[in-house]
């Protein structure tokens, strides 16, 4: 779904308090402290919690990585949804210190010939999944700066690898190796960043006349929409709270006021604000924009 953002004629500078920033910029402040944290293990997936799946592979990475604290993002992922998984992992990651393994397995093409890869981010971060274009989001807002492909038998599963259950066998021991601190470049061969796999999903695009970007989510029950738009890029357009932009989505001319929350306007009104995540969206207080 395509939305196009009309730029504000005079571009004045923003005096606009999200406490989003304040979070991350006192998170980016702790990245040289990482350290100080004990091992820690970031779980995505789309197993669901109905059987035993997700505990399975926890017992893995803490038989391989005693001493780590395995923090579960989400297990209900909606199945093969790689969209939605690249989101809740982009979402995630200023979260955590550096030095987190990020390990998710939305992995529609389990036991093909898909790559399993870990790659680093330059906050320092590593995530271990498959090369499917879940990484995507993340990449884009975090810089990927190097990406290796899973091949050392040393760090995977012993005993042979189910084509149907590598986060058992696969994505669930690598983590563990990570944690423990032990070097990831013995994971196996480099692989170009250039070269992994992206979503089709374009990046957000700033022109003199305005910006474009894409709806990529709808938000649970409640029908807002997200967008790819970063907050930051979207303030570059000038407009201040309270203020009407002149917006186009799915060829409909619509005029939406940019407030800081769902009160800001009447009942049922459209609004446009910065999510929790830093992240344009639509919304109607307490109604359905989808």
């Amino acid at each position: 779904m395509k939305l196009v953002l009309s730029a504000r004629i005079a571009r004045a500078v923003l005096s606009v308090s999200l406490l989003v920033f304040a979070e991350w910029a006192a998170l980016a402040a702790t990245q040289e402290q990482a350290e100080k944290y004990p091992p820690t293990i970031v779980f995505m997936s789309d197993f669901g919690t109905v059987d035993d799946s997700v505990a399975i592979c926890k017992g893995v990475m803490y038989s391989i990585a005693p001493d780590a604290r395995i923090f579960d993002l989400t297990h209900q992922v909606k199945p093969y949804s790689i969209l939605d998984a690249a989101r809740f992992l982009q979402g995630a990651t200023p979260y955590y210190p550096a030095g987190t393994v990020f390990v998710a397995v939305v992995d529609p093409g389990v036991g093909s010939e898909r790559r399993a890869i870990v790659a680093r981010s330059k906050r320092k971060q590593y995530f271990v999944l498959p090369d499917n274009g879940l990484i995507t989001l993340a990449g884009e807002r975090d810089g990927i700066e190097a990406a290796r492909e899973i091949k050392n038998p040393a760090w995977i599963i012993s005993g042979g690898v189910s084509a149907t259950f590598n986060g058992r066998d696969i994505f669930s021991p690598v983590a563990a190796h990570l944690a423990r601190g032990e070097d990831w470049t013995q994971v196996g061969p480099e692989v170009p960043v250039a070269k992994l796999v992206r979503l089709g999903v374009r990046p957000a695009e700033l022109g003199l006349h305005g910006m474009t970007g894409q709806v990529i989510a709808t938000d649970g029950p409640y029908g807002n929409l997200i967008t790819n738009i970063a907050a930051e890029d979207f303030l570059k357009l000038g407009y201040k709270l309270g203020e009407q932009v002149p917006i186009e989505l799915n060829n409909q001319r619509m005029s939406i006021p940019f407030v800081r929350t769902f009160s800001d306007v009447r009942l049922y009104q459209r609004l446009l604000f910065i999510d929790s995540r830093g992240r344009l969206s639509l919304a109607i207080n307490q109604g359905n924009f989808a």
